[in-house]
Formats: structure tokens, C-alpha cells, sequence
């Protein structure tokens, strides 16, 4: 039951991160942001493993743990934020970002062994015309008032496109037996070194202690850093990998959907379409069987 239901929570969730994101952005730098919400986590899962007694087995599990940190939650979140931050509109950093499912496939076959069949191809490209259309009002302005998109937060994002792919499948490749709350920690502990290096090299460390940024800070802590990924890496174990980064379309379809109840942002044919084809493109790529009526 928790299998069936978890992809759905996950996209749920991880959506809120942006969200999250978005409220605390102006109260601390990115990499400050990101270096403080993995130190709580760490502060809440390490006692976890003293009273359960789990161990890593050996220092080659704990290092393939923080190679998945480094990559999954270092580059990829410091990559985003750090372009946002620097003046990347949101909708050309999701849409750079979202063609993570595609390049994910793209390596998983060589890397994996993964058979991807002309059925997931075709998931492919249509989640992917599902992303520009629901980001397309974003892309529009940022392209009128051209500004933003710099070589440099291209490379940011680029960097956070590269993180999140080679983390997956370096997830599924060395460290899918890895106990999942002795993972967590290690994978935050690599995060940390990342971000941390960062946030004392380019930043001043200013925190404005807001209700705003305090909520935003919990809710990414408790909600994302704890139960989204916690999903994300059961997934990884229990599936493909192509099939669970496909999931990834979904995100800006329900990060619209969730801005659009909590900020006012509006939602247009366009993006209604670019919902529908983003839910098709994942049902397909995840295998699902249309009952006998509905196929032709």
C-alpha cells in the first residue's frame, strides 16, 4: 500500500519545496538557507541512530552516502538557489532542471542495464512539452525583460541538472542497500561539507530570524529534507530509476497548482494543458496499464 501511494505523495511534497523555498529566500543567502536546514536535520536524525543503534557498515557505505549528499541535495539545491538567488527567473531554472528525466534515461540504459521502451521515449516527450507549457507565462517575461540569465546561473543550473541525475544513478548503482535514516544522515553530513564550504567562502552568514522565514525553514526541514527524501531514496530502491525520475514532471504542474492557491498566481489554458500532458507523460513512463475499454 505505502509503494502504491508513495510516488504521490512524493510529488506533493517536493513540490512544497519550492514554495518553502520562495517564502525564505529573502531572510538568508542560499547557501547559508541551505547549510543551517541541513544542521537541524542532522541535529534531529543523528540522535536517531544512537538510541536505534544503526550503523553504516563500514566507511565504503558512509562514503557512497555522501557522494549521494554532495550530489542530490549540495549541487542540486545549492545550484537552484544560488542562480534564483542571482537573479535566474524560477521558470527558467525549473524548466533547465526538468530535463533531468531525460538525460537520467539518456544515462541509466549504459549505466544501469535499464531497457527504456519506445512507450517511456514518448512519456519523455511529452512531459517535457508539458514543463515549457506550464512554465510559459515565467519564460515569456524573463525573455522580454532579459535579464537574469547569465552564463553564469546557466552553469548554476546546469550544475543542479548534473547533481540531481548523477545522484540518482549513483544511488541506484552503489548505495540502494543502504539503511534509509543511516543514509539520510550521511547523505546530509556530505550535503553540509558542500554547501557549508560555500556559504564561508561566498557569503556573509546573515540570518533575518522572521515568522516568514522560521515557517519556511521548518517546513523544508521537517516536510523535504526528512520525508520527501526519505520517499525519494525508497523509490530509487524499489524501481527504475528512468521510471522514477520521470515524477520530476510533475513538479511544476503541482507547484503551480499550489502557487495558485497560496499566491494568487494564475493558471491559463496553456498551463492546464501542460498539467494534463506532464500526468500523462508520467503515467506512461511508469508502466501504467489503461483498462481494456479505454485502449484503442
Amino acid at each position: 500500500m505505502l509503494m502504491r501511494i508513495a510516488p504521490v505523495v512524493f510529488v506533493l511534497l517536493w513540490s512544497t519545496g519550492f514554495i518553502g523555498s520562495k517564502l525564505g529566500a529573502d531572510d538568508a543567502e542560499p547557501f547559508t538557507f541551505l547549510a543551517l536546514r541541513f544542521l537541524i536535520v542532522l541535529a534531529l536524525l543523528a540522535p536517531v541512530l544512537v538510541v536505534s543503534g544503526r550503523r553504516a557498515r563500514g566507511w565504503n557505505e558512509r562514503g557512497h552516502a555522501v557522494v549521494v549528499g554532495m550530489l542530490i541535495h549540495g549541487a542540486y539545491l545549492g545550484g537552484v538557489f544560488w542562480a534564483i538567488r542571482h537573479g535566474m527567473p524560477a521558470g527558467v531554472a525549473a524548466l533547465i532542471v526538468s530535463l533531468q528525466p531525460v538525460l537520467t534515461s539518456l544515462l541509466s540504459a549504459p549505466l544501469l542495464g535499464e531497457k527504456l521502451s519506445a512507450r517511456h521515449w514518448t512519456g519523455l516527450a511529452l512531459g517535457l512539452a508539458g514543463a515549457v507549457l506550464i512554465l510559459e507565462p515565467g519564460l515569456a517575461s524573463a525573455m522580454e525583460a532579459n535579464s537574469g540569465i547569465t552564463p553564469a546561473t546557466v552553469a548554476a543550473c546546469a550544475c543542479a541538472l548534473l547533481g540531481i541525475t548523477a545522484g540518482t544513478i549513483y544511488q541506484k548503482r552503489f548505495a540502494t542497500g543502504t539503511d534509509l535514516v543511516v543514509g539520510t544522515v550521511w547523505q546530509y553530513a556530505g550535503a553540509l561539507l558542500l554547501v557549508g564550504a560555500g556559504s564561508l567562502m561566498l557569503e556573509t552568514r546573515v540570518i533575518h530570524w522572521t515568522p516568514k522565514f522560521i515557517f519556511a525553514l521548518s517546513w523544508l526541514v521537517l516536510v523535504l529534507s526528512i520525508g520527501a527524501i526519505s520517499l525519494l531514496m525508497l523509490l530509487i530502491r524499489q524501481s527504475a530509476v528512468a521510471s522514477v525520475s520521470g515524477l520530476f514532471y510533475l513538479v511544476p504542474a503541482v507547484t503551480s497548482v499550489i502557487a495558485y492557491f497560496l499566491f494568487g498566481e494564475t493558471l491559463g489554458p496553456i498551463q492546464l494543458a501542460g498539467l494534463l500532458l506532464a500526468t500523462l507523460a508520467v503515467l506512461m513512463i511508469s508502466g501504467v496499464r489503461w483498462p481494456q475499454r479505454y485502449r484503442a
